[in-house]
């Protein structure tokens, strides 16, 4: 008889790490299959019949307590299975505390809770530390089990520098049963010494407990398939089209125009023009290089797409059709089109050959979480997916000042010949801008127009409450937002018609009050964003053999007299509450890209300090790269088809909700007042060739306008219009900050002011002082 596989069954408490642990089963036990199910997803009466399947059990972590009955699932249950059905199982935090619990532990807090903290965890030497070094490990948890009065358990490991506790269990073991657990994460990036080595020897234990016994792992079937889905890595994207498309041909065109004025060529291409639509994607720090400009036309194709609809909106010039998704979601449908209009032979060295650009907004990756949406529908709201397919573009490389001239128009030829033309007519010092000379109307003036700031009061109390939750074990960490509103009753592009554009001259201004490396300016009415973003989301290479890319930013300090590099660096790098901080979402991010590419993933930078014009950051790089075949070039494909399907399962933004992202996103839905909309969504774009680059909507602001857009559809608010002027204005900018049981309310709040000014100051407004 054939040996069946070993297979290992990892239940999943809507864990934001989950996938993290899954990487490190995998590196201790290489040649098993790993299988993931949530700890709701089968009653107890439909699970036994399947653990014959299975050499093991890994129990994960998880948000809550173990004796409430929705974050526990069906985890309580197996630490009691009967003699038929016993099998190893290894827990992991709520893991640990669920076995403590369910054989006489109580569960209590701790004194102070430790969320991304490192602790040194003393141990036996024996059982799952055998062999086993000198251990620093991470900690999320502010619950612990107190053993006292619990029957057939067995202290393994502790930690001893908790306030008021003498030693806190990091590690278990029954006595009589083949259950193992630990107190911290041996999956998180910096745990050392007890992550591999601790599950090498849970997975060593395990087999030798089931050779002892006899215990057979039966054949995988049907049945079992049906029940426990695809087994983790499954690198593909899902859907292939029913309908392959060769590839088209990119045309290009290469010019070197050592200073040539972007401004000049945006306004050459329709910027100043409020009435059409417009994008561009502009790179004015490092690390970003490129400059993309939409060069649009009448029929250039647009999508928008609401989460309360069950279709889509599909522009091309006046036409609008209105297209029913039936039984796929709008990824899906995005990704066909894309399959459609594929192209290849363009220069390797522009990162952008044509394709969609726009934003998403944060409610459209919201829905996929399992979240109940709040949206309610109203008559101006802010599309979720607002993308326009660009045909013609201009890439400027600032690094060589090579200006990439591309048209994936077939015999477009003349047009490249034209733009060249145009171009070599630009002054370097054409239509420059300075805010000495800026036009009155990106000011506000007082009678024209009226601020509303979040209130301090309101915002403070939220982190407390935010705190308290972080106190009960239902988050690691919150990320709190509030919106500001900037209401404009007689906006100058109504005085001035419609080849005068306000919020072009806005972003010229925002430009140079805060210059960004992922800063964008997309008229895509009914919504025109401006953002100047020092955050990059995802970026992909082109297939095949991609590399994706997450660079989260948390940690920020403003700049000011004395506040030098080494300052920075010690209230940054120096600070347990903004390593923790990063920390968290670094292995937030890890997860997410160990669900779709699956075990090639790397922290290539951690916790660095980086400067930008107003404000030190605290960056992190993480990259992965799917296994080799995963993202060959297919004709059933869109190219890129991999990272479109990693950003669909990675929004929102970690950075942006806190970890465990579903349940802190259920939490900030109590906490915000608003949907957020546009605000801590995406913007960016996905290439043609199949690469794609995606910014976090941060230092940004956003109108609803639709006097110019045609057949507008209904979409998230954010930032509805609140007057009934036509002709008003209303600017909404979001700010906040990450919450952890380490914030200082007041500090917390005066970190969402100076990220608020960094736009508030475009309109030429501020926070008065004492707020």
């Amino acid at each position: 008889m054939t040996r069946a596989p070993e297979r290992i069954l990892l239940v999943d408490s809507y864990d934001s790490f989950t996938f993290n642990l899954a990487s490190l089963c995998r590196r201790a036990a290489p040649s098993s299959q790993i299988y993931i199910i949530k700890n709701d997803e089968l009653a107890l009466s439909e699970l036994l019949p399947f653990l014959q399947y299975f050499s093991a059990v890994i129990v994960g972590p998880g948000p809550g307590s173990p004796d409430v009955a929705v974050d526990i699932g069906v985890i309580k249950h197996l630490w009691k299975l009967d003699d038929l059905h016993i099998l190893p199982i290894f827990g992991v935090c709520l893991g640990l505390q669920s076995l403590a619990m369910e054989y006489g532990a109580t569960i209590e807090r701790l004194p102070v809770v430790k969320h991304g903290q490192v602790s040194t965890v003393e141990h036996t030497g024996t059982d799952i530390f055998k062999g086993v070094g000198i251990v620093e490990a991470v900690r999320y948890h502010s619950l612990h089990a107190q053993l006292s009065g619990a029957e057939d358990l067995e202290i393994l490991a502790w930690a001893s520098d908790d306030l008021g506790i003498e030693k806190t269990v990091m590690a278990i073991k029954h006595t009589n049963q083949p259950f193992w657990a630990v107190q911290y994460h041996p999956e998180s990036v910096l745990t050392r010494g007890g992550g591999l080595e601790v599950m090498v020897n849970f997975w060593r234990l395990a087999r030798s407990w089931n050779a002892t016994r006899g215990r057979y792992i039966h054949p995988w079937d049907s049945s079992s398939a049906a029940k426990f889905g695809t087994l983790w890595p499954n690198p593909r994207p899902p859907l292939p089209s029913t309908h392959p498309s060769p590839p088209g041909t990119v045309l290009t065109s290469t010019l070197h125009l050592p200073g040539v004025n972007t401004l000049a060529i945006c306004e050459l291409f329709g910027a100043k023009n409020e009435k059409s639509p417009f994008v561009m994607l502009e790179s004015l720090a490092q690390p970003g290089r490129y400059t993309i400009i939409g060069c649009l036309h009448l029929s250039s194709p647009r999508i928008a797409y609401s989460i309360t609809d069950r279709s889509l909106s599909f522009h091309i010039g006046n036409s609008v059709s209105h297209v029913h998704l039936e039984s796929h979601e709008v990824w899906s449908w995005i990704s066909s089109f894309m399959s459609k209009h594929k192209a290849r032979n363009g220069s390797s060295d522009s990162p952008f050959w044509g394709g969609l650009v726009g934003y998403l907004s944060y409610e459209l990756g919201v829905a996929p979480l399992g979240v109940p949406s709040t949206a309610a529908p109203a008559e101006k709201r802010h599309p979720d997916v607002n993308l326009v397919f660009v045909e013609r573009s201009i890439v400027l490389d600032s690094m060589t000042d090579t200006i990439y001239l591309q048209s994936i128009i077939d015999g477009d030829e003349r047009w490249l010949t034209d733009t060249a033309t145009r171009l070599k007519l630009i002054t370097p010092h054409h239509s420059s801008y300075s805010y000495i000379n800026a036009p009155s109307s990106t000011k506000v003036r007082p009678s024209a127009a009226t601020v509303i700031l979040p209130d301090k009061e309101l915002y403070i109390s939220r982190i407390n409450i935010a705190k308290e939750y972080l106190y009960a074990g239902d988050s690691y960490e919150l990320c709190l937002t509030a919106n500001t509103r900037v209401v404009l009753n007689d906006p100058p592009t109504r005085r001035k018609g419609s080849r005068y554009s306000s919020s072009w001259e806005r972003y010229k201004h925002l430009r140079q009050l805060n210059p960004a490396p992922h800063s964008a300016y997309l008229r895509l009415q009914p919504t025109t964003l401006l953002a100047s973003s020092p955050e990059r989301f995802l970026s992909f290479s082109r297939p095949p053999g991609s590399t994706y890319q997450l660079r989260p930013i948390k940690g920020t300090v403003r700049k000011g007299p004395g506040v030098t590099r080494t300052v920075a660096e010690q209230a940054l790098r120096g600070s347990v509450k903004e390593v923790a901080e990063n920390l968290m979402i670094v292995d937030l991010i890890r997860h997410d890209l160990h669900q779709v590419v699956g075990e090639d993933v790397e922290v290539t930078q951690f916790c660095t300090v980086e400067e930008y014009k107003t404000v030190w950051q605290l960056v992190s790089v993480i990259q992965g790269r799917p296994p080799d075949g995963a993202d060959q070039l297919d004709d059933q494909y869109a190219n890129g088809a991999l990272g479109w399907e990693l950003l669909r399962r990675s929004l929102p933004p970690g950075s942006m909700t806190g970890a465990p992202k579903k349940r802190s996103v259920e939490i900030l839905q109590t906490l915000e007042n608003n949907e957020r909309g546009v605000y801590s969504g995406v913007f960016g774009y996905w290439c043609v060739g199949g690469g794609g680059d995606w910014s976090v909507t941060i230092r940004s602001c956003f109108k609803y306008d639709d006097r110019y857009s045609r057949g507008s559809v209904p979409s998230s608010p954010g930032g509805s219009v609140s007057t009934t002027d036509p002709h008003a204005e209303e600017w909404v900018m979001g700010a906040g900050g990450a919450i952890t049981a380490l914030s200082d309310p007041q500090a917390e709040w005066d970190e969402m002011a100076v990220k608020l000014q960094s736009v508030l100051r475009v309109f030429g407004a501020a926070i008065p002082r004492g707020n």
